[in-house]
């Protein structure tokens, strides 16, 4: 089965890929993963202050992904599966892609303007050596009103 690789997070940006990630799911009989990326903390004076920051990130960022779900599930019919890893969010995605063969493409939505986002300049510029092919998905592309599919 195809997975489609979503990174989610409040942005519009995620919107697009993930409703984007959705209809191809349907469509070839696949599946969605999404994957909710917490930044680690940078400071370690304090552990305890740390991991009760990164608890409440991680707390948030699962709340996210489930609300995402749910929306998921009722506007396709697809239950996505849901991942929460805190770290560097390149790094993640990379391990993530090494260690799961069985998704068939990375969905990221680009960013309006000048800077489509850290995880697109970075994915974009290393897709060849990608496991799996790169979905980029404009801010604003609606798929019901576009003659292109994929």
């Amino acid at each position: 089965m195809r997975t489609f690789l979503v990174i989610i997070d409040e942005s519009e940006e995620a919107t697009a890929a993930l409703r984007y990630a959705a209809r191809r799911a349907v469509a070839v009989g696949g599946a969605v993963h999404l994957l909710a990326l917490v930044p680690q903390q940078s400071f370690s004076a304090f552990g305890a202050v740390q991991a009760t920051i990164e608890a409440e990130a991680r707390d948030l960022a699962e709340m996210l992904a489930h609300g995402v779900a749910g929306n998921l599930l009722a506007e396709s019919g697809i239950m996505p599966t849901i991942s929460v890893k805190i770290g560097q969010g390149q790094k993640i995605v990379s391990e993530f892609l090494t260690e799961h063969p069985e998704v068939g493409a990375l969905v990221l939505g680009a960013a309006k303007g000048a800077n489509p986002g850290p995880l697109v300049t970075h994915f974009s510029g290393a897709a060849g050596s990608l496991p799996c092919p790169l979905y980029i998905i404009p801010p604003d592309y609606d798929e019901t009103k576009s003659d292109h599919t994929v």
